[in-house]
């Protein structure tokens, strides 16, 4: 193993749950036992059952990573954890529950040699239920091995798939990268609660899920908070594992009877769900909605009902030490702040399901979100197999954050490379529409975002022309885009064939990708020298855009340089390379 580097010390310390917050819990990050395994001889040889890893890494940060305190970029198919946990007494009667909120791409975990599960998937979150496996009255040991691979079946977003970075693929993430957590549960729980606001009623709709249904009479309480000083609760007796309730928020103490969540005014409801078995309290759980609705009229996106036109930034979420994982709740604030400093309303997060602590902070700070599926490369049963069932967990997962507008499940045609012509890989992306409109009929859904669109809510094109008077003219007779008379991107046309515009709203989703000329790396078209060129290419190419009538948004690339790519506003340490204010004025004229 490459000697330990020193660097900075970053901690993740916060609940990595803000939206689903219990009080009794205990933060796993830090420093871990590490080992490579390249030669996959760690099961056979029982290292889950005595492990001896004499290297360490700083948990929650992967091998790849200056902050994992080891830094090599060399890809490594195996990887293993280990550190040892206690049981508070005061937690002796509870289901105890291992929680990784992301873990890529294999995880296999042993706890006290036992085997305790797997998940298979970057980006989702998942849990064990360890109860069975842990002593009280002494020290426990959880054994973790991460299998990850450079197959272009497996979702991978920007991940490398080869040995060295190229275009716009990037330093590959092994194991470990979000918080990983204990938390202590009754043996009846609540599982989850997803909440649906029913603007047009003022109302919000709750499902409740428990863990299992108890013996015992049960109740589950919810009270909304709207301010110090009033409360509405409402209560439900559950017969079975899964119950749904309405509940309406209607309020004298607005005069429009319901605070709408909106960018200006990103209003958020705290909630508490309180569950009784046997009229004692044995589960209680935090959490907050925002009174929004997302709908399509025509070839608008309305926001509440009404049109909004949206300014998005291309997002990556890539930091100079840390890679895909946030640094800390600070970093994530500098992020959403200047971008909403820089005139955008939202972002749309490209190539990988962000940190909860991220859309948390877009739900606080009113940032609209497309929310998008990291990729997969090759289209096969298994990348079908493997595609699904990860993004029906993440559909599942980030349902309740008011900030994501959006899902985007497809991108540039990559995962499904010839779906221009190939009726198998055009229905594959027809089910994953259908399958997340069955899971969440409130928020559009795009397929596929740049061209070659099947059946889609939004008509999403990119185009990185350079000159803003060329960009106009190849756009400003809708048809002719629209009705795939002519193709917008290299030879890309709108729609696959067989498939047909419909009237749906179109948003140049992805264009600019700027660079300067003394950076080490590349971007879109020209580089330019100065400050000024800049300004002026970037002002005509977005002034284009805002005079197609038809249009009704648009998304710049992108919020900050990654790697080789040195096309950001914002530099990898994000430091702005251009006036905010500046950028701000071009997006307000």
């Amino acid at each position: 193993m490459k000697e330990t580097m020193t660097t900075k010390t970053y901690q993740r310390t916060e609940y990595p749950r803000p939206q689903y917050q219990r009080s009794e819990w205990i933060n796993l990050n830090g420093t871990w036992k590490f080992s490579f395994d390249d030669n996959n001889i760690g099961e056979k040889s029982q290292w889950n059952k005595k492990p001896s890893f004499t290297d360490e890494i700083q948990v929650p940060f992967t091998y790849e990573t200056k902050a994992s305190g080891i830094g090599e970029e060399t890809f490594h198919p195996n990887v293993w954890y280990q550190r040892s946990f206690q049981i508070p007494t005061e937690h002796a009667d509870k289901r105890t529950i291992l929680r990784f909120q992301a873990s890529d791409y294999l995880t296999k975990v042993w706890v006290n040699g036992v085997f305790v599960g797997s998940h298979a998937g970057g980006y989702a979150a998942f849990s064990f239920d360890i109860s069975d496996v842990i002593t009280l009255d002494t020290h426990n040991e959880v054994v973790v091995k991460v299998e990850d691979s450079q197959s272009c079946y497996q979702p991978r977003g920007k991940q490398r798939w080869i040995d060295h970075n190229f275009g716009c693929w990037y330093v590959q993430q092994t194991g470990i990268w979000q918080t990983v957590w204990l938390e202590f549960l009754p043996e009846t729980s609540i599982d989850n609660v997803k909440m649906t606001p029913k603007l047009d009623t003022n109302a919000v709709d709750f499902q409740y899920q428990l863990n299992r249904m108890p013996t015992e009479a049960c109740r589950i309480e919810t009270i909304i908070t709207f301010d110090e000083d009033t409360v509405k609760r409402f209560s439900i007796n559950p017969n079975r594992k899964d119950e749904q309730l309405e509940v309406s928020i209607d309020s004298n103490l607005h005069e429009w009877r319901v605070m709408h969540w909106t960018p200006e005014n990103p209003h958020l409801y705290d909630v508490t769900f309180k569950l009784y078995v046997a009229d004692a309290l044995v589960d209680e759980v935090k959490s907050y909605f925002g009174m929004r609705k997302i709908s399509i009229k025509g070839d608008q996106v309305l926001l509440n009902n009404s049109p909004i036109y949206q300014k998005l930034l291309l997002d990556q979420g890539y930091w100079t030490d840390t890679m895909l994982t946030p640094p800390s709740d600070e970093a994530i604030i500098e992020d959403i702040e200047k971008t909403l400093a820089m005139g955008y309303n939202g972002v749309r997060k490209h190539q990988k399901v962000e940190d909860e602590r991220f859309l948390y902070w877009c739900d606080k700070k009113g940032l609209l979100v497309w929310s998008e599926m990291a990729a997969t490369y090759e289209f096969s049963d298994e990348a079908v197999e493997n595609f699904t069932r990860e993004w029906q967990e993440i559909v599942k997962q980030h349902y309740n954050h008011p900030s994501i507008i959006t899902w985007v499940p497809f991108n540039e045609s990559w995962g499904v490379p010839h779906i221009l012509t190939d009726k198998k890989q055009q229905t594959f992306t027809e089910a994953i529409y259908y399958l997340t409109k069955s899971l969440d009929d409130e928020r559009p859904v795009i397929v596929n975002d740049g061209w070659e669109h099947t059946i889609s809510d939004i008509i999403a094109l990119h185009d990185y022309e350079e000159v803003g008077e060329i960009f106009y003219d190849r756009y400003k007779d809708k048809e002719t885009i629209l009705q795939n008379k002519i193709p917008h991107n290299n030879g890309k046309y709108a729609f696959a064939q067989g498939y047909f515009y419909k009237g749906q709203p179109v948003i140049i989703t992805e264009y600019g990708g700027i660079a300067f000329q003394d950076e080490n790396g590349w971007g879109y078209g020209n580089q330019v020298s100065t400050k000024e060129a800049f300004l002026e290419r970037f002002q005509n190419i977005t002034d284009a855009i805002k005079k197609l009538p038809y249009v009704s948004g648009y998304c710049y690339t992108q919020t900050t340089d990654v790697q080789q790519e040195v096309n950001g506003l914002l530099k990898e340490n994000r430091e702005p390379k251009i006036d905010l204010e500046k950028i701000k004025e071009v997006n307000d004229r």
